[in-house]
Order: structure tokens, then C-alpha cells, then sequence
């Protein structure tokens, strides 16, 4: 783990990937479910004053969100470029 990653998450990203994003969890209740129960986690933390965990557990969330923005992108761009590989296939 980099001190990066240790200050922002308390853990790795790839700890982050197999651990939360690849769990059984989530694979069961859906990722968007798992990202509510980590804010829902920081929410808590935040009532009991433990504001570095909140911030640790909102930035997991964030970090969550984006990877999964990532792949979303690499879908929609592999369906574009299917779909602009058939058009050509018909035009010609």
C-alpha cells in the first residue's frame, strides 16, 4: 500500500477491488447497493466524531464510482466502435 493510499482509503486500491468491488456482497446486492452501505458506514462514523474514517469511507465510495465510470466508458466505446464496424460493412 502507498502512503497515498494508506492517507486517502486506509487500504489499497487493489485490497479496495478484490475486497469490496469483487465480493460476494456486492455480487448479490449489486454494486450501487454496496456504495450506499459504505455511505451509510461514513454517515455513522461521522455521528460518533471519527471524521478521518468518514472521509476514508467516502473517498472507497469515490473511488468505487469512478472505476466503475471507467468501465462503463470501455462498453460504450466498444459499442460505438461495433457499431460504426457494421455500418461500414453495409455502406460498402
Amino acid at each position: 500500500m502507498t502512503e497515498f493510499e494508506r492517507k486517502c482509503y486506509g487500504m489499497s486500491q487493489e485490497d479496495i477491488r478484490i475486497n469490496i468491488i469483487d465480493s460476494i456482497t456486492t455480487k448479490m446486492s449489486g454494486i450501487e447497493m454496496t456504495i450506499m452501505g459504505i455511505l451509510s458506514d461514513a454517515q455513522t462514523m461521522l455521528e460518533f466524531d471519527d471524521s478521518d474514517r468518514a472521509r476514508k469511507y467516502m473517498n472507497i465510495a469515490k473511488f468505487i464510482l469512478a472505476e466503475q465510470l471507467q468501465e462503463k466508458q470501455k462498453v460504450d466505446a466498444k459499442h460505438e466502435q461495433n457499431y460504426f464496424s457494421r455500418l461500414q460493412q453495409k455502406v460498402a
